[in-house]
Formats: structure tokens, sequence, C-alpha cells
């Protein structure tokens, strides 16, 4: 680690940033923050459905033919 040639050269600002650029120049940069962050909307609740019983299929019924009537 280097050691320290000057100190408190530069009055600093909360919320910025300071750094020496490529000339040598001690530049100051304002800190990027992240926007607000906002709440989310509740989501509707969805009601949960019911499984609907599966209905067994009904056998057709014969047809049942007319009985003839006996003769005495």
């Amino acid at each position: 680690m280097g050691k320290v040639v000057v100190r408190n050269a530069v009055s600093r600002k909360p919320g910025h940033l300071y750094y020496v650029d490529s000339k040598g120049n001690v530049c100051e940069a304002k800190m990027a923050r992240g926007g607000k962050k906002r709440k989310k909307k509740a989501a509707k609740k969805k009601t949960a459905r019911r499984k609907t019983a599966k209905k067994t299929a009904r056998r057709k019924t014969a047809k049942k033919t007319a009985r003839r009537k006996k003769r005495r």
C-alpha cells in the first residue's frame, strides 16, 4: 500500500466519490443510488377450484320389448 502524500487536501462531500484520474487529478463524482423501491401490489388470491368428480358413464338400458298378453 502506498503512503499518504497530502492529508485533507480535498474537502469531501457526503454522497460523492473521489478518485485520481489518468492525468493525476483528483476527481469528484456523485455516487449512483438506486431508485426508491415500491411495494408490490397485493395479488388477488385465486380461489382454488375444486376438482369435479368424474361421473361414471351410464350404460344405456336395453329397450324392453312389449309383452303380448296371453289369450285365455
